[in-house]
């Protein structure tokens, strides 16, 4: 079909190619000079002013409610609300994110995010009336997070895993033995499967260790044991926040309002039970055991300095059909995180890194994944999880799994893998996402 066959065609599906995307803009929140009066919290390495992620908490006897970190402390917004401290559209927000649908937090409009986003800045600055005001009250609002209970930020109704990375989809045709080590679909469409949302787990929760069947080297008849090639996989995790209707389509251009932020995904992987069960069909049990994600909801406000392109895409890449694209997208659609991958022996041991990884090695965008999933009409709801797909570099010390590494092996029991993400850019604070971390437990049942 010619480009302008195409456009009719998508015009008359609902996308509307007259519409480009608007990204969230940088404002007095961004602002490296901003000083906070939380103890702590200027110089955080994860959660300073400028950061100010979306989550939900608990503390004993006490049911969750939403809540913000700030520091190695967080705001729980309903006790902010009790002392008055919000207003307007602010006040709005705070009250939609502390309903008790476990969407709330997720189904915030952008607009009512920057306003509350605005407002707690605000009121956690030590230069302000609001913030000296707020510092008076804070025993009623504000709680060490090493005190409470962190939960998913929302209700998971489904989860899908992509395979955006590129070249760890790269390394897979290789293994394989193909002359291309891409298939002629990847460089046309965002590929995915969809996954088991009943087992994403928040970090800290251990991994046992999954029982399978899986055939072993030089054998014909398979075994059902416990995996023998326990893998990680580094991710970046994709929020849906509004979703859409049934069958009407999401335009690329108005992807942004439907993305409720970032968290970091592992999504495990047990290689021996899916190479075995993966011929002819897609993963099923050598992947729905367990997922691993951060428990932070990381806001496309706070990653508004930190946004830019994606994978730099040569000739030999064809460009992408005309509903993937926008120019706004093509050019700042990526979050910018530096990635790094470390492991543990045991608990009680320092981590020790392995691999750094970056997002520019995603081959799709996340508006990209998302008005592919949305386009045949599929009705994405609120709290619906992307995973990107590994994040393998082009180097060997950029590795997002083991199968990646130059010398691959696999996870022993008792050993912790951790990742992390921090935005990085010159002029601006850096803020990160928290640790995806979790220990291997021994099989069930196992002897």
């Amino acid at each position: 079909m010619d480009p302008i066959r195409q456009n009719d065609f998508l015009l008359s599906r609902g996308f509307n190619r007259l519409i480009r995307m608007s990204l969230p803009k940088i404002d007095e929140t961004h602002d490296p000079h901003l000083r906070t009066w939380v103890d702590g919290a200027d110089g955080h390495t994860e959660f300073p002013l400028q950061n100010l992620p979306l989550g939900r908490m608990s503390l004993a006897g006490e049911e969750t409610q939403a809540c913000i970190a700030i520091g190695d402390f967080v705001v729980r917004l309903k006790n902010l609300l009790d002392c008055g401290l919000l207003s307007g559209d602010a006040e709005a927000a705070a009250i939609a994110a502390c309903r008790p649908s476990g969407s709330a937090v997720v189904g915030l409009r952008p607009a009512h995010r920057v306003a509350l986003r605005r407002a707690v800045s605000n009121l956690l600055r030590v230069d302000t009336a609001a913030g000296q005001r707020a510092r008076q009250l804070s025993p009623q609002f504000l709680i060490e997070a090493a005190a409470c209970d962190l939960h998913l930020p929302a209700r998971i109704p489904n989860f899908t895993d992509f395979n955006a990375g590129i070249h760890h989809a790269a390394n897979g045709g290789r293994r394989r033995g193909l002359k291309d080590p891409l298939l002629p679909n990847y460089r046309h469409l965002p590929i995915a499967y969809h996954s088991r949302a009943s087992s994403v787990q928040l970090s800290g929760k251990p991994v046992f260790r999954p029982w399978g069947q899986w055939l072993p080297e030089g054998e014909e008849i398979p075994v059902f044991a416990p995996s023998r090639r326990l893998d990680f996989e580094l991710e970046l995790g994709i929020w849906v926040g509004r979703g859409n209707a049934l069958g009407e389509p999401i335009d690329i251009a108005n992807c942004a309002d439907h993305i409720a932020g970032y968290c970091l995904i592992n999504d495990w992987s047990a290689r021996d039970i899916q190479s075995w069960e993966s011929q002819r069909l897609g993963p099923f049990l050598g992947k729905s055991f367990c997922t691993t994600i951060s428990p932070w909801i990381i806001s496309p406000e706070a990653l508004a300095p930190f946004r830019g392109p994606g994978f730099e895409r040569g000739q030999d890449h064809p460009r992408a059909l005309p509903y993937l694209e926008d120019p706004v997208d093509a050019r700042e659609g990526m979050p910018q995180l530096q990635l790094s991958v470390l492991v543990s022996a045991n608990p009680d041991s320092d981590p020790v890194l392995i691999s750094r990884s970056h997002t520019r090695h995603l081959f799709w965008t996340p508006a990209q994944m998302l008005a592919h999933h949305a386009s045949n009409g599929c009705n994405l709801q609120a709290g619906d999880l992307f995973g990107s797909g590994t994040i393998t570099g082009d180097d060997p010390q950029s590795f997002g799994t083991f199968l990646d590494a130059p010398t691959p092996r696999f996870m022993c029991d008792g050993e912790q893998l951790i990742l992390r993400a921090h935005a990085v850019r010159e002029g601006y604070v850096s803020i990160g996402f928290g640790d995806c971390m979790a220990r291997i437990e021994p099989a069930k049942g196992a002897k």
